[in-house]
């Protein structure tokens, strides 16, 4: 028997419940450190998303240098962030 199968039977659930549950809090508690990440990044710069992140280095506000590693950080968060709440949704 499978790990899952005893677990669900342990906790009076099917199997196919508990999978989908605990992905739901797996996504959920992901989406969290994602979306903390971004809020970090957000505030060491000043801005609300990468769009004005990126508005602000074209200005000259923000130096492009010393932005590069985190300017692609915070896009590719963003873009975790959407992904997750998108399944999150379908789940």
């Amino acid at each position: 028997m499978a790990v899952i199968d005893l677990v669900a039977k342990e906790l009076h659930m099917e199997p196919k419940e508990l999978l989908k549950e605990s992905l739901k809090i797996y996504l959920e508690k992901r989406l969290s450190k994602v979306e903390a990440d971004i809020f970090l990044l957000a505030k060491k710069y000043g801005v609300k998303d990468v769009f004005e992140f990126d508005a602000k280095v074209k200005k000259g506000f923000i130096s492009e240098k010393g932005a590069y590693d985190d300017y692609f950080t915070f896009d590719n968060l963003e873009a975790e962030c959407e992904k997750i709440k998108a399944i999150l949704e379908k789940l």
